[in-house]
């Protein structure tokens, strides 16, 4: 629960980190930092092989960390840190971001799973609960549209990355694998940022002291302690069970948005993010997948997938 109290902090994290440093090369910058802090600390405590992994598992790991980090997170922070009237609040990028374990039946759907008839009602009670989030009401604009579609891009490209991490072969070790995702992540944000010329007129000079407060509890909060806790557990527990953080979330990150940086609650927020939220625990307490017999390695019976 305190890692999810921790995670639903990060949102309102991002929206001060981004005041003044640029969007990308600072979400590239934290994980950066948080995989070599993880990195030394492996080696201290077990050697300097503690991150010798077949080639082919620290592909899988770059994947799903270009695919968490990189897409899921990447787009997040750019949605956050639009110019006025296109940015989209701390809370709301949350309660869009809750809709991860929707995609992720759809996703098990696809790959031949049979979920139960009310999980499919909370897919579509959940995604009823974004469009009334989004839309414009009683001639009042909703939330920027360009900016939910790339938070709802984010959560599509983190349900396809916590997805294909119990599906393919992974480090054995969840720490080791979680250092191998944040640098294939940072190093794709990086390049994204540099592309986008985030470093044209930047300045060191020019970041905040709230800035740099806020990117080093990303690199704490976020990273080390709640994305590792994250991939710990898609390796050691049913996906269905890991995606109850997002009852708790949206709620932390809505809260403290208002709190502390002045979000507007409206009664539109309140209203579709309870219809998410609702539609997310039909899904998570009538579904139990089952995990998928793991792929042969040469011949040999292999470790379960996603260890």
């Amino acid at each position: 629960m305190l890692v999810y109290l921790l995670w639903g902090s990060t949102y309102l994290g991002i929206r001060v980190a981004v005041e003044s440093l640029p969007p990308l090369i600072s979400a590239a910058m934290r994980f950066a930092a948080a995989a070599v802090v993880l990195a030394v600390v492996l080696r201290l405590r077990r050697g300097p092989g503690a991150l010798r992994v077949p080639a082919r598992r620290v592909g899988s790991a770059a994947l799903v960390g270009v695919l968490l980090l990189a897409g899921g997170n990447g787009l997040v922070v750019l949605a956050e840190s639009g110019p006025a009237g296109t940015a989209v609040p701390s809370g709301v990028a949350a309660l869009l971001v809750a809709t991860v374990p929707l995609l992720v039946v759809l996703l098990r759907t696809a790959g031949g799973d049979r979920p139960r008839p009310w999980t499919f009602l909370g897919v579509a009670l959940g995604f009823a609960g974004l469009v009334l989030l989004v839309l414009p009401r009683d001639g009042v604009d909703g939330v920027p549209v360009a900016g939910a579609l790339t938070v709802v891009a984010a959560a599509a490209s983190w349900s396809v990355g916590s997805y294909l991490s119990g599906k393919i072969l992974m480090p054995a070790d969840p720490f080791v694998a979680t250092v191998y995702e944040m640098v294939a992540g940072a190093a794709v944000l990086a390049l994204v940022g540099v592309a986008r010329g985030e470093l044209r007129g930047f300045s060191f000079a020019d970041v905040t002291g709230r800035s740099w407060a806020a990117m080093a509890y990303l690199m704490v909060a976020g990273s080390l302690v709640a994305f590792t806790a994250y991939v710990w557990l898609l390796a050691h527990a049913p996906i269905s069970l890991v995606s109850t953080y997002a009852y708790v979330n949206p709620v932390v990150a809505v809260a403290l948005g208002a709190l502390f940086v002045a979000e507007p609650v409206t009664s539109q927020v309140l209203l579709g993010g309870a219809v998410i939220v609702a539609g997310v625990a039909v899904v998570v307490t009538t579904e139990r997948p089952r995990r998928s017999p793991p792929p042969a390695v040469d011949g040999a019976s292999a470790e379960p997938a996603g260890r």
